[in-house]
C-alpha cells in the first residue's frame, strides 16, 4: 500500500509532490530569531516602508537608505499587512516563496525536455543542497533573484526554441524587470550574457539579429525599473548614486570606495566560486567525490588540438536543453569570477542547471558503478546514526554535551554555541517527530542497500538528506537561532528604560559595527549620534567598539552603563546601553 501510494505520488502528482516536500522542508521553520547582520538590516527596510509610507528610498539604521532595489522589501511588507507588522516570518516568506515556485518550475520545465527521472532528481537535488536550501530559509534578496534570472533563462529558451527569436513575450520583460528590481542591473546583464554565448553556439541565427533581440530584451526590461531609479535618484541624489555606482559597478570593476562610508567587502581570490560551489552541493559533493576513485584514467594519444576538436564535436551533439544548462551553468561561474568581491550565494542561479547535470551523472554511476552510490549511502547512514544516537542521548538526558565540552574548552564563545545546541533537544513533540523521521530514513537506506534496485537506493539517500534538514533546521539551528538572538536585550533594555526614540548609534561601518538586530527588535528608530551631536540620551553600542568611541567622545560627554546583553548575537560581541549627557 505505501508503494503504490508513492508510486502514484511520483507518477501522477510529482510537481505537487516535490512542492509539498519544499513546503515542509522550509516553512515550519521561518519563524526563529535574526541572528545574523543581513536578514534583520533587510527586514529594517520593509519596516520603515510600513511605517512612513515611503515604498521608493525608505530611511533604515539611523537614516540611512536601503543599499539593494526594493522588490524584495515590497513583498515583505505586502505580506506583513494583514498582521500589521514585519515579523521574523514575513520577512523570510518571499525567500521560501521563491524557492518552492523554483522547484516546481524547475521540474515542470526541464521534466519535459529531458528524462523525466533526470528533472525529478534534479529537483530533489536542488531542494536538499546546503546552499539553496540555507537561502530559502533567510530574509535576504540572494533568492529572489535566482528565481527570476532562472525563469527568465527558461522563458529566453522556449522563446528561441518555439519561436526562433520572433515576437517578445511580455512574460521575458517582465521577470528580467523583477530581476532589476531585486538587486539591480545584474538582472538583466548576467541573463543577457548567457543567452548571447547560447545563440552564438546555436550557430543558426545571423549577429545582427542575435544583438537585435538582445536590445529588444534589454530595453523592455529596463523600463520599469528605470521609473523607480528616477524616483530613488530624485529622493536620494548623489549619496543614492554613489551607493548605487559602487553597489552594482564598483564591486565588478574593483572601483574606488572613497564615495561610500563602508568598504564593499567580501574580496576572495580566483579560487573561491569553485570551493563555494563545492560546499554548496554538500552532501552530494561526496558522492562525486567517492565516483572519482575507481574510475578508469588513462593519458590521451591524441594532440591538444585534436582534444579540443572532439570536445567541441561532443558539445555540439549534446542534446539542446543539457547544451543550454551547461553554458548557463559555466557562464554564471565565469562571470562572477570577474568582480573581487564574491559570496557564494551569487552563484546561486548555477545550481538548477548544475543540478541537471548532476542528476544525469548521478543515475549513470548508480546504473553503471553501483558500488559508489552503495559506499556513499554507507557513510552517509554512517555520520546521520551517529548524529540521531547523539541528539537521542541528549534529548533523553542521559548524556550532558556541555559538561563534557568543558572539559575540552574555556573557549566562552564555543561552550555558548554548545550550550545553545543541548538546550534545543528540550524533548518537545516537533524534536520527536523529527527523530522518528531521521530513523526511519536510516532504516530506509539500510533496507535498499540490501537490495538490487540500485536507483532506489539514491532515492533513499535523498529521503536521508530531507531528514538531515529537519534535523538540523527543526532543532539544532532552533537552539542556535534564538540563543545568539538579540531579542532579549532588546526587549529588556525597552520596558526598563524610557528611551522613547532617543536612542543613538554609530553608523560608519569603517569604524564601527552596525546593530542590525536590536535596530530590527526596537522597531526601527535608532538615530545617528556622529550626525546629530545630541545633547543627552541613550547610546547603544558593541564591547569591542566602546574603547575606540570613548577615546573620541569620553572627553565631551559623560556615559553612564546602563546594561549589557548577556549573549554576544548577530555582532559576535555583547550590546551596551549608555546614558549620556553633554559636559
Amino acid at each position: 500500500m505505501r508503494t503504490s501510494a508513492l508510486q502514484y505520488l511520483y507518477l501522477q502528482k510529482p510537481i505537487t509532490t516535490v512542492i509539498i516536500v519544499c513546503m515542509i522542508a522550509l516553512l515550519p521553520w521561518l519563524s526563529s530569531d535574526f541572528y545574523t547582520k543581513g536578514e534583520p538590516r533587510e527586514a529594517s527596510v520593509a519596516v520603515s516602508m510600513i511605517e512612513s509610507g515611503n515604498w521608493i528610498l525608505p530611511k533604515v539604521y539611523a537614516d540611512e537608505f536601503a543599499y539593494k532595489p526594493p522588490m524584495a522589501h515590497w513583498l515583505m511588507a505586502a505580506f506583513s499587512l494583514p498582521q500589521g507588522h514585519i515579523s521574523e516570518f514575513t520577512s523570510r516568506l518571499p525567500s521560501a516563496i521563491a524557492q518552492i515556485i523554483l522547484i516546481g518550475v524547475v521540474l515542470a520545465f526541464f521534466g519535459k525536455r529531458i528524462r523525466f527521472q533526470e528533472a525529478f532528481i534534479a529537483t530533489l537535488l536542488l531542494l536538499t543542497c546546503f546552499e539553496m536550501h540555507r537561502a530559502g530559509m533567510t530574509a535576504r534578496v540572494d533568492m529572489l533573484l535566482t528565481t527570476f534570472i532562472v525563469l527568465g533563462l527558461m522563458q529566453l529558451y522556449r522563446w528561441e526554441n518555439k519561436l526562433e527569436l520572433k515576437g517578445l513575450p511580455l512574460i521575458i520583460p517582465v521577470l528580467f524587470s523583477c530581476a532589476i528590481l531585486t538587486k539591480g542591473p545584474v538582472g538583466i546583464i548576467l541573463p543577457l550574457f548567457i543567452f548571447f554565448v547560447y545563440l552564438l553556439t546555436l550557430r543558426k541565427h545571423t549577429f545582427g539579429k542575435i544583438v537585435k533581440s538582445l536590445l529588444y530584451i534589454a530595453i523592455s526590461s529596463l523600463f520599469l525599473p528605470m521609473i523607480w531609479y528616477a524616483e530613488a535618484y530624485r529622493q536620494g541624489g548623489e549619496e543614492f548614486l554613489n551607493v548605487m555606482l559602487a553597489e552594482n559597478f564598483g564591486r565588478f570593476f574593483h572601483l574606488s570606495e572613497s564615495n561610500i562610508n563602508y568598504d564593499l567587502g567580501h574580496e576572495e581570490g580566483f579560487f573561491y566560486n569553485f570551493i563555494t560551489l563545492l560546499s554548496g552541493f554538500i552532501p552530494w559533493t561526496l558522492l562525486v567525490v567517492f565516483s572519482l576513485f575507481g574510475a578508469k584514467w588513462c593519458l590521451p594519444h591524441k594532440s591538444l588540438l585534436q582534444i579540443l576538436k572532439d570536445a567541441w564535436n561532443r558539445f555540439q551533439s549534446m542534446e539542446k536543453m543539457k547544451r543550454f544548462s551547461l553554458i548557463a551553468a559555466v557562464c554564471i561561474i565565469f562571470f562572477y569570477t570577474i568582480p573581487s568581491s564574491k559570496r557564494s550565494v551569487y552563484l546561486m542561479p548555477a545550481y538548477p542547471f548544475l543540478s541537471i547535470l548532476l542528476a544525469q551523472y548521478f543515475i549513470y554511476i548508480t546504473e553503471n558503478r553501483s558500488k559508489v552510490t552503495r559506499v556513499f549511502a554507507y557513510v552517509l547512514t554512517t555520520v546521520t546514526s551517529i548524529a540521531f544516537i547523539t541528539g537521542l542521548l541528549m534529548m533523553t538526558r542521559a548524556v550532558d554535551i556541555y559538561a563534557i565540552a568543558e572539559k575540552y574548552t574555556t573557549k566562552a564563545s564555543t561552550l555558548h554555541s554548545i550550550e545553545s545546541v543541548a538546550n534545543a533537544f528540550s524533548g518537545s513533540i516537533i524534536s520527536w517527530i523529527i527523530m522518528g523521521l531521521l530513523l526511519i530514513s536510516i532504516i530506509t537506506v539500510i533496507c535498499q542497500t540490501t537490495k538490487r534496485i540500485n536507483i532506489k537506493i539514491l532515492y533513499a539517500t535523498l529521503l536521508m538528506t530531507f531528514c538531515i534538514n529537519l534535523f538540523i533546521d527543526g532543532i539544532v539551528m532552533q537552539g542556535i537561532k534564538n540563543n545568539s538572538s538579540a531579542r532579549p536585550f532588546a526587549e529588556r533594555i525597552s520596558k526598563t528604560y524610557d528611551l522613547n526614540n532617543n536612542v543613538y548609534v554609530t553608523n560608519n561601518l569603517r569604524e564601527y559595527r552596525n546593530l542590525y538586530a536590536m535596530n530590527f527588535y526596537m522597531g526601527n528608530t535608532f538615530r545617528d549620534f556622529e550626525k546629530e551631536k545630541p545633547a543627552n540620551g541613550y547610546f547603544l553600542t558593541t564591547e569591542k567598539d566602546v574603547k575606540k568611541f570613548m577615546e573620541q567622545y569620553g572627553t565631551h560627554y559623560k556615559f553612564e552603563q546602563l546594561a549589557i546583553s548577556d549573549q554576544q548575537g548577530d555582532i559576535r560581541s555583547k550590546a551596551i546601553l549608555f546614558r549620556f549627557d553633554r559636559q
